[in-house]
């Protein structure tokens, strides 16, 4: 396969979208589970994959804070949005 990600062309991973570091991580972990790559390459690929996962956790922590929540009424009905983290 072309594409290692520990290539020199390899996207720095903080300007990857949630997608595109998705896509990523599943590659690599296919190429891991594959068992067709050395042991130096396959600790490589572990450091980027846990890198990225980290990125994705972030990115998710990221849209949830912006996630609307439904504020409720005294009677338990929504009563309307407010961002979340607001009161």
């Amino acid at each position: 396969m072309t594409d290692l990600p520990d290539a020199p062309a390899a996207p720095a991973i903080a300007s990857l979208s949630f997608e595109a570091a998705m896509g990523e991580l599943e590659s690599i972990v296919r190429r891991l589970e594959s068992g067709d790559v050395s042991l130096e390459e396959s600790v490589t690929l572990y450091e980027r994959g846990h890198a990225l996962r980290a990125h994705c956790e972030a990115r998710l922590a990221a849209a949830q804070a912006r996630i609307e929540q439904v504020s409720l009424g005294a009677d338990g009905a929504p009563a309307g949005t407010t961002l979340f983290g607001e009161s």
